[in-house]
């Protein structure tokens, strides 16, 4: 009943907003992006073959989670200089992300669809995360 207004006599619903702390990393639209590609990287990788799961894949997995990680610290920094540092090493991570979804491609690990779904999400997180490092060095 406290959600409850009541006015001339009849109760009326209070609407609840949405709101959506600024010290909540969910308010970036980089990490919604990125944690897409975490979940495409996790459904592709499991259609590796089983010799490559331990060498490619699991690389693609470690850089995949560091990347987020960087995501995650940039977010927490308030000094510009951290943040750019780990924005700067994010674009390293997803650089070397694209590489070897490339090399899986040339391995025939993933089809050509794959391969252009997730080039696109890395597309995707690159470009907001240049908008980022761009907003860091206006500031």
């Amino acid at each position: 009943m406290e959600n409850n207004i009541v006015e001339n006599g009849k109760i009326v619903l209070k609407k609840k907003k949405n709101k959506v702390r600024a010290d909540e990393i969910e308010s970036l639209k980089i990490y919604g992006k990125y944690l897409d590609l975490l979940s495409y990287t996790e459904m592709i990788l499991k259609k590796f073959p089983k010799c490559e799961r331990f060498a490619l894949a699991s690389q693609i997995k470690l850089v995949t989670y560091e990347g987020m990680e960087q995501v995650i610290y940039a977010f927490k920094f308030y000094d510009k200089g951290k943040k750019l540092e780990a924005l700067n090493t994010l674009d390293v991570k997803l650089k070397m992300l694209k590489v070897l979804v490339r090399v899986s491609y040339k391995a025939k690990y993933i089809t050509i669809q794959n391969y252009r779904a997730w080039s696109t999400k890395l597309f995707h997180v690159g470009n907001l995360l240049g908008g980022w490092i761009n907003s860091c060095l206006k500031a």
